[in-house]
């Protein structure tokens, strides 16, 4: 998949030191991107910022942190949904403008992304990078509108996919979501700071109460007065992206109202309802796949152990770009208990097969480890169709489930049988 990205900003009318609230928000926002990190921040005259290659606090220490003063702030992890991972295309992207500098770190996909990077090119634009991201900032830069405001609003009427887009002036913070609010973005409060993020695990690690989230079509400004809304366009029908519930979103999240754990954990009574088999086990895929599993245990009556060991310090599978590295990565990443398994009939919960190269070598370890039967159950629909807005599967030829029945990916993972979650019962958790 391609992902999501994190951001995060923080307007504080107090203090100076606004870059270690970003920098501990990113550092809750970790799991969705961790190519590179970056922070950009005002002090009501100037922008300064840092960013780089690696995870938050490779990129960042106590002196890159307090070289960073201010008064408002944004910040960025990524993965890479478009353009490579190189530094040029780590995010904020800072860009001098009419309106002034600004720093904009963007969460989500263009899909005409293609004809607006041509239109730019005609009218003598160059780029540095490669991202959806910086091609926004430009065109927000060649807007021909009176006020910022009113560029960025005409700089996303253009823009057709995904994005939660938080930007940084010198005086003020914005945040916006596109009309079908595909991404999350939340604002929360913090004494008299303003805080706004992907997810509201970051608004916890600081503290902060969440307020609400950002609505579809909604743009939030957040200046010296405080902070005001107003719609850029009309919100359309919700669509936020299912798989923030299934995979991306950290299970101590809360998005739209429903919180991410309660929503897995019933996805695992629905898997159990809809595709029982009688076994001596019920373990996880670590980490998205444990609350699914605790609840297919806790309605099958089947114990709950954990099977499989993760190294934390391997990045997650699925969110790293190349296959070569996927592959290499299951096994540096979880190593099953070998007692645990030993002669058993294992149930084996998994949010999601996309590729199946996962699943697969998962499977093999689990029989290696002396499993005596090995069933796969996965707490989603099966994955027939690519996304273009923020995940990374590109082509039909890329998902398992587009080429082959059920009883054929069973077969490829070796499992001695195979159950997928229904899209109604997805749609209840």
């Amino acid at each position: 998949m391609i992902e999501a990205c994190g951001v995060f900003g923080i307007y504080n009318f107090e203090a100076d030191s606004p870059a270690k609230s970003v920098y501990y928000g990113l550092f809750a926002l970790q799991h969705r991107g961790q190519e590179s990190a970056g922070i950009a921040v005002s002090d009501g005259k100037d922008i300064k910022y840092h960013k780089g290659m690696g995870l938050v606090n490779q990129v960042f220490d106590e002196k890159t942190l307090s070289g960073l003063a201010g008064r408002l702030a944004v910040g960025h992890v990524r993965y890479s949904t478009t353009g490579s991972s190189v530094i040029e295309n780590a995010q904020p992207i800072v860009i001098d403008t009419r309106y002034g500098t600004i720093a904009l770190a963007h969460n989500g996909n263009l899909i005409n992304s293609a004809a607006l990077r041509q239109e730019l090119k005609h009218k003598g634009i160059s780029f540095v990078g490669t991202t959806d991201s910086e091609l926004m900032a430009s065109m927000i830069a060649t807007s021909k509108k009176e006020n910022f405001e009113d560029a960025l609003a005409d700089t996303l009427r253009h823009c057709k996919g995904a994005f939660s887009v938080v930007i940084l002036t010198k005086d003020k913070i914005i945040a916006v979501r596109d009309p079908h609010g595909i991404r999350p973005l939340c604002i929360g409060k913090l004494d008299k700071a303003y805080v706004v993020a992907s997810e509201t695990c970051a608004l916890d690690i600081l503290g902060a109460q969440f307020v609400r989230d950002v609505a579809n079509g909604e743009m939030i400004v957040i200046d010296k007065d405080g902070l005001r809304s107003k719609t850029w366009q009309m919100n359309e029908r919700e669509a936020i992206c299912v798989f923030e519930y299934i995979y991306f979103a950290r299970p101590d999240s809360v998005l739209q109202g429903r919180n991410v754990y309660e929503a897995r954990f019933h996805m695992g009574k629905y898997l159990a309802k809809e595709h029982p088999v009688e076994a001596d086990m019920v373990m996880a895929v670590p980490e998205s796949g444990v609350p699914a599993a605790m609840g297919y245990a806790a309605e099958s009556k089947i114990p709950y152990e954990e099977g499989l060991i993760k190294n934390r310090y391997v990045g997650r599978t699925f969110i790293q770009p190349s296959q070569e590295i996927r592959d290499l990565g299951v096994r540096l990443k979880l190593n099953p208990i070998r007692d645990a398994v030993r002669g058993k009939k294992v149930i084996i919960i998994d949010d999601s097969i996309i590729r199946g190269t996962t699943s697969r070598q998962i499977v093999r370890l689990i029989r290696e480890a002396g499993a005596r039967e090995v069933h796969m159950r996965v707490s989603s629909p099966p994955n027939l169709n690519p996304c273009f807005y923020g995940i990374d599967t590109a082509t039909r030829a890329e998902l398992i489930a587009s080429n082959l029945s059920v009883e054929g990916i069973r077969k490829y993972l070796e499992a001695d049988s195979l159950g997928y979650l229904s899209l109604k019962n997805l749609i209840k958790s």
